[in-house]
């Protein structure tokens, strides 16, 4: 077991969604930024639904996110955790959501799999109402729904695409 911290929230001031994950993947830890591991679909699926290639690189995903005004966030700051694994993860803090959502202009909360989600009810209950679970995005997710996913961004941005 690793004792590890997750990243900061990315988002600016123009931010409309906030995704939420659980815990950055350890490829995603090595790389510095979220979902690092080329083989999780987040990129190829919010990418390709504004119809563009996914990013190469670190800044390619911070402008991608900022044209898009999208906010990305783990649910959990800090804990132990093996590999990868959500099920793994133990003696979690949590992220202070509520502060980011004034600072911004997220009304929607997009929870990338069941922990994210699941974190989020047990600890900010009244966000509830904002708040969408979607499928996971990791490989490791045999349920992954990219339709799932493109119908609730549409609901997002519908009109911008």
């Amino acid at each position: 077991m690793e004792h590890a911290k997750g990243f900061e929230p990315f988002y600016d001031e123009k931010s409309k969604l906030l995704i939420l994950g659980s815990f950055p993947s350890v490829m995603s830890r090595k790389e510095g930024f979220y979902y690092g591991n080329p083989q999780n679909r987040f990129w190829r699926t919010v990418c390709g639904f504004f119809g563009e290639p996914p990013p190469t690189n670190v800044e390619e995903k911070k402008d991608f996110l900022r044209r898009r005004n999208i906010a990305l966030w783990d649910v959990v700051t800090e804990c132990s955790v093996e590999g990868s694994k959500d099920a793994s993860i133990q003696g979690e803090q949590v992220a202070d959501v509520e502060p980011l959502l004034k600072k911004s202009k997220i009304e929607t909360i997009f929870c990338n799999g069941s922990k994210a989600f699941e974190t989020l009810e047990r600890n900010f209950p009244t966000l509830l109402s904002r708040a969408r679970k979607l499928p996971s995005t990791s490989p490791a997710n045999p349920r992954f729904s990219k339709e799932v996913w493109e119908n609730a961004l549409s609901a997002v941005f519908g009109e911008e695409i």
